[in-house]
């Protein structure tokens, strides 16, 4: 009699149990499913992308601040609004606190140089860590309150950062070296549904106390002979912090704060900038936390709601150490590539990223990007770039160096030749998953087709025919004057 009840009542756990994962998933599992359904086309896509030739381009201004500077790429050309993209620069001092701000577009952040600690804050979630810091009520009760917040992340060189829009977020530089970190604001995606201008808006801090240097260059004369279809200027929207706009008694009783407190908040005589000194900032984080972050199973491709939940959700993917390498050529170089499968959280983003490194002339396969746009920074060395548009016109072939930006359009056809110093860079694509088809090598266009479609297609004899097809037997980073060997007919 007990054996026969016993079933009945585990089926009824069982189902109660599985009831209640349910309930639990489905959240999640919507909250993910609706940031994916919200991505079915992108303000770029309303843009006019009329290349007749690109630019490798340098900042076009900078601004110094108390403890760090900004700078920014002149984005008012014809390749930055095809991409719909907006690309910036800035370095944080040791001691440099880049002050809580949030984007009006998703981000994607390389650490170039220098490691520091960040923290992103999450609408909703839970304040899950604690500082060390006490404080004494100001009435005299003897009990003391400890620092309560959201989780702080420590990030270090070769990391890519994704921080989507609107979410606050702040920087501190802990170390003695200074931080210089990259960054694509992808501003033609549609989470932006204001427009193309790139929007900043700070929390604290007083943005229009810094000192800019330098000018606009193609973008300033356009403007100035009253050109249409300027993006706007984020320097000219950097006029204080969101709280500087607000009535002091309104905000005093909202926050519930004396107007002394709140003028403070406003900052309109702070000459500090958004990135200032912070000599008695201590934060305190788990040892080794950067080394013990759990990593997400490879090849895992879709969400099941418990592995990675809105306020848990993985920022952070290091792309720059060799053995993290996607493609490798002992003679060539290596690729390594962060998207929304080792990072799940870009699949919101539509965004990222792929570090290059080619060696002493080594050579990468002609190539295009089928579903993305791409921004190439270049990080270490230099190279012969070449790129091709859809009338067969070269519409770039220049040597480019560190430091610079070249932005290639989606299906424009790119070829890269380092030079004797090598190359490095890392390029920033405007696809969560994006994919390149080559022109040599053996992933490549030319390798699939039949021999006697190439023979009647560039009207060549089947040896030259055979000849396309194997004689680069490397994949996608070619050795420099090497020769694969050869199939006979």
């Amino acid at each position: 009699m007990a054996n026969s009840l016993l079933l009945p009542l585990s089926l009824v756990l069982m189902f109660l149990f599985h009831g209640c994962i349910a309930q639990l998933e489905l959240p999640q599992r919507q909250f993910w499913q609706n940031l994916q359904e919200q991505q079915q086309h992108r303000l770029r896509a309303k843009t006019q992308c009329r290349i007749e030739r690109l630019n490798a381009r340098e900042p076009s201004r900078k601004y110094n601040y108390d403890a760090g500077s900004y700078e920014i790429w002149d984005s008012d050309n014809k390749e930055f609004e095809c991409a719909g993209i907006e690309f910036v620069r800035f370095v944080i001092q040791p001691k440099g606190l880049y002050l809580p701000h949030y984007l009006g577009a998703p981000a994607v952040f390389y650490v170039d140089e220098g490691s520091g600690i960040h923290g992103v804050v999450f609408p909703g979630c839970a304040e899950t860590y604690e500082s060390g810091s006490e404080f004494s009520s100001s009435e005299g009760r003897e009990s003391k309150y400890r620092d309560r917040h959201q989780k702080l992340r420590r990030f270090r060189k070769g990391d890519i950062l994704a921080i989507p829009q609107a979410l606050a977020y702040w920087i501190y530089n802990d170390r003695d070296t200074p931080i210089t970190i990259v960054a694509l604001v992808d501003v033609g995606n549609d989470n932006n549904q204001l427009d193309l201008q790139f929007r900043k808006f700070f929390l604290a801090g007083n943005p229009q106390s810094s000192q800019s240097q330098g000018e606009y260059g193609e973008g300033r004369k356009s403007r100035e002979h009253g050109s249409e279809g300027g993006r706007g200027r984020e320097e000219e929207q950097e006029k204080g912090n969101i709280f500087a706009g607000f009535d002091q008694d309104l905000l005093a009783e909202a926050l519930n704060v004396d107007t002394q407190t709140i003028s403070k908040l406003q900052s309109k005589d702070d000459e500090r900038g958004v990135i200032v000194r912070a000599e008695k900032l201590h934060l305190s984080l788990p040892e080794y936390e950067e080394e013990r972050e759990r990593e997400r199973e490879p090849g895992g491709g879709g969400y099941n709601g418990l592995e990675e939940t809105f306020c848990t959700a993985k920022i952070r993917e290091n792309i720059d150490h060799p053995s993290r390498a996607d493609e490798y050529n002992p003679r060539g170089g290596r690729l390594s590539t962060v998207n929304s499968h080792s990072l799940p959280i870009l699949s919101y983003l539509r965004l990222s990223a792929q570090k290059g490194v080619l060696y002493k002339n080594a050579i990468m396969s002609p190539h295009w990007s089928t579903n993305a746009h791409s921004a190439l920074y270049v990080t270490r060395g230099s190279a012969r770039i070449q790129v091709v548009g859809n009338n067969g016109k070269r519409v770039f072939d220049e040597e480019v160096n560190k430091g610079q930006l070249l932005v290639v359009p989606q299906n424009f056809v790119v070829v890269k030749r380092a030079s004797d110093e090598g190359f490095e860079w890392i390029a920033f694509k405007t696809n969560e998953n994006a994919i390149n088809n080559q022109l040599a090598g053996r992933l490549s266009a030319i390798r699939a087709m039949p021999v006697d479609v190439l023979t009647n297609a560039y009207g060549v004899s089947r040896e030259d025919a055979w000849d396309l097809k194997y004689k680069r037997e490397e994949a996608t980073l070619f050795s420099p004057g090497s020769k694969s060997r050869e199939y006979d007919a």
